[in-house]
């Protein structure tokens, strides 16, 4: 047999050894779909606190259960390591590391090059790997090939196979996972897609195969740019309505109704999370390099980055039309993860608001039931408030920035002096009551 037929029979039959670059919020659970599948994963991540904790079957990421790591553990289907060289015993290799940005805009190909690096010292042929972390189009052929396959004298296609399949993890949802999400898989070569497509297919339910993995690589900046320009659309929305004393949030409710050619999006306090206010970014970048100016994305990005700032100003005029200064005042910020009901809080919007607060002289403290502590961007730690309905009727202002479900919102508008909605968590009542302003 081929090495390509002889690695497809292995994926088939499910003996191929599987490893996962990467065990956080988005290698965990694929290495857990893998695993619930049959297949014997090993997941590697340089945390050694990641690796102690799968190995005692504990999971440390919500959308996980900790019965069902324990259950793989047990059963010797799962387990972890900081070890990189076991690479040199695996079949198939997903890399699910972070692609943040530089405070100066570029790309962080930091964590990429690195796993990179680890994977070209134990490359062997008969090796499949996909690269699902969000990065520009190229990435996969421009970097991951040179390095793993043409310094080793690899042929792709042949010797070994490369793709790109981009993550589609929504943190907190339930009725779409790794298990039941599409999965668009891109290959360097036909023959790398092919491979690809039949490992993820023995976990994943529906497999997308498109030409080329610069296509992959494109349709997850597509996904995520078509939310970021949609959502800095109606931000801008939300402005133009304050202005005109118009209720934003009827007039997208009146327009959701049109049963054809809408999809509803709401604003809020700015974008968070580590795809939508980033990703985008990653093709903005990437067509300087062709003379071409992104300007949706650079605009789009210029109004959520602005929103937190926006939300301040309306919280300091909403003040001062109560006839009370923001200096000196007590503000409470409810909720500081990006959004409802989890506990990730990177690129939260709510970091910003907390430090103008602060900045306007306000005396600031914050209540999340899912992060316990933070760092804003400013470096001030800080501890979410014990008693939840105490420091609301402490509190001169309330400023609802992440509408988690958990919260009474009922309760809140009866004891609170003033709150300012920035995501319509109170709905009517909040329309209703004058001690609401709503963005």
């Amino acid at each position: 047999m081929t090495i390509k037929e002889t690695l497809l029979k292995k994926l088939h039959d499910k003996t191929a050894r599987i490893a996962i670059l990467g065990m956080g919020y988005v290698g965990l659970p694929l290495a857990v779909v893998f695993a619930e599948a049959g297949f014997t994963v090993t997941g590697i991540d340089p945390d050694e606190r990641k690796a102690d904790a799968l190995n005692k079957g504990t999971s440390y990421i919500p959308d996980v259960p900790t019965e069902t790591v324990a259950k793989l553990v047990k059963s010797g289907r799962l387990k972890a390591t900081t070890d990189f060289s076991v690479l040199k015993e695996m079949d198939a290799v997903s890399i699910c590391v972070p692609t943040p940005l530089r405070q100066t805009g570029d790309p962080d190909m930091s964590f990429i090059l690195s796993a990179t690096e680890q994977l070209a010292k134990y490359m062997h042929k008969g090796m499949i790997v996909v690269l699902e972390s969000t990065t520009y189009p190229g990435t996969t052929r421009e970097v991951l090939l040179p390095k793993l396959g043409e310094e080793k004298g690899l042929k792709a296609g042949e010797d070994w196979f490369l793709a790109f399949s981009p993550e589609r993890v929504d943190p907190g949802r339930t009725d779409y996972t790794t298990l039941n999400t599409p999965k668009v898989v891109g290959g360097i070569t036909e023959a790398c897609a092919e491979v690809a497509a039949a490992w993820y297919s023995g976990a994943i339910q529906k497999i997308h195969m498109v030409s080329s993995a610069e296509a992959a690589e494109m349709a997850k900046l597509l996904e995520n740019t078509f939310r970021m320009i949609n959502i800095a659309m109606v931000n801008e929305l939300a402005i133009m309505c304050e202005r005109m004393g118009v209720d934003v949030w009827e007039v997208i409710d009146a327009a959701a109704t049109k049963p054809f050619g809408f999809m509803k999006f709401t604003p809020g306090p700015g974008l968070g999370g580590h795809c939508i206010p980033i990703d985008p970014l990653y093709l903005s970048w990437k067509m300087k390099a062709y003379q071409y100016n992104a300007r949706f994305i650079e605009l789009a990005s210029d109004i959520t980055t602005n929103m937190p700032r926006y939300v301040v100003s309306r919280v300091l005029d909403a003040m001062n039309e109560r006839g009370k200064a923001l200096k000196g005042s007590c503000c409470l910020v409810l909720g500081a993860a990006y959004k409802p009901d989890i506990d990730d809080i990177r690129e939260s919007p709510a970091l910003e608001i907390l430090d103008l607060l602060q900045k306007k002289g306000a005396i600031v403290k914050y209540h999340d039931p899912y992060i316990p502590t933070l760092r804003t961007h400013a470096g001030v730690e800080m501890r979410s408030v014990p008693d939840l309905m105490a420091a609301i009727r402490q509190a001169d202002c309330v400023v609802i920035v992440t509408n988690h479900k958990v919260y009474d919102y009922a309760a809140i508008l009866e004891a609170a002096k003033f709150i300012f909605d920035s995501r319509n968590a109170l709905g009517k009542a909040g329309k209703d009551s004058p001690k609401v302003v709503r963005l």
